[in-house]
């Protein structure tokens, strides 16, 4: 991806969006001061950043202005950090490193860290009913939509629903409905919020962006299944957690390595069908996101 327009567009939106957490983000020297330096030290710990980005390219396929969703691309980061806390935590996955560097837990304590998770929770949806340049319209709006996509309908439930799966031969249609909660929620998210900034959007083309995002987030954990398999997970840095020492759902468990990088490539066929009808130009980025799903090495 280096030298490439999607280096640079990603690029742009990290740092629009890193700036953006830094602002929103309570200070460690404000009291509880380990408490907000944990949260800062998590949500400001690096990361590919996908959801913001895909937040920052819908705006640009319907033609609104990047600045217009700051918010939302902070909110849904700030709900990834929150979860990925709790996710690396000894009663889940048990992980000690993310990101090249030490779990949230391993850094301050169990119970900060639980707690810097909860905190991250709420200043999501903090972020959106204070955000500037919607309406309370739109906001509202933006929090049910965060709300459904991080709950027992969305990604809580599909980390649930993953770990009731342990140990269990799942058929294609049980696999992708835990994909489609844990992982796929958020993106969705990401894209819908986007398009709820801007009022009187042609629900047509709101509804070819939301499947859009459907395929895609599937398509990512699909990916992200495969490398596992293929054990670039481990060298980008993190230890052997339970993901690895338990037998988890994944696609080349049960489609084997070919199938699922068949059934990854087809779902960013129909992703990049969906943005057919829409203006190639502003949907460039999201075109670009989509190949870079099945393409990426990490």
């Amino acid at each position: 991806m280096t030298d490439s327009p999607l280096a640079t567009f990603t690029a742009q939106c990290q740092a629009r969006v890193e700036a953006a957490l830094d602002r929103c983000l309570p200070k460690a020297e404000i009291q509880p001061g380990q408490l907000h330096a944990a949260m800062r030290y998590a949500a400001l710990g690096g990361g590919k950043r996908i959801r913001p980005i895909l937040a920052y390219a819908a705006a640009q396929a319907i033609g609104l202005a990047p600045e217009r969703v700051n918010a939302p691309a902070c909110a849904v980061e700030l709900i990834h950090a929150y979860s990925l806390i709790h996710d690396d935590l000894p009663a889940m996955d048990d992980d000690d490193l993310r990101r090249g560097r030490l779990t949230c837990h391993k850094a301050f304590d169990e119970a900060t860290a639980i707690l810097a998770g909860d905190a991250l929770q709420t200043l999501a949806f903090q972020t959106l009913t204070t955000a500037e340049g919607l309406s309370i319209e739109a906001r509202l709006a933006m929090v049910d939509t965060l709300a459904r996509a991080a709950g027992s309908r969305g990604m809580v439930g599909g980390q649930a629903m993953d770990l009731a799966a342990e140990g269990q031969t799942l058929d294609r249609v049980s696999l992708e409905s835990i994909h489609i909660h844990k992982t796929g929620a958020l993106i969705r998210a990401a894209v819908q919020m986007a398009t709820q900034a801007l009022p009187g959007l042609d629900p047509e083309i709101a509804q070819r962006l939301d499947h859009y995002a459907k395929c895609l987030g599937l398509a990512f954990q699909i990916r992200d299944d495969i490398l596992d398999v293929e054990g670039e997970t481990a060298v980008i840095g993190k230890t052997q957690g339970k993901d690895q020492t338990q037998a988890k759902a994944t696609y080349p468990a049960l489609l084997g390595l070919a199938g699922a990088k068949e059934a990854a490539a087809t779902l960013i066929d129909d992703a990049h069908e969906s943005l057919a009808a829409l203006d190639p130009q502003a949907t460039a980025p999201l075109r670009w996101l989509a190949d870079y799903m099945v393409q990426r090495d990490h």
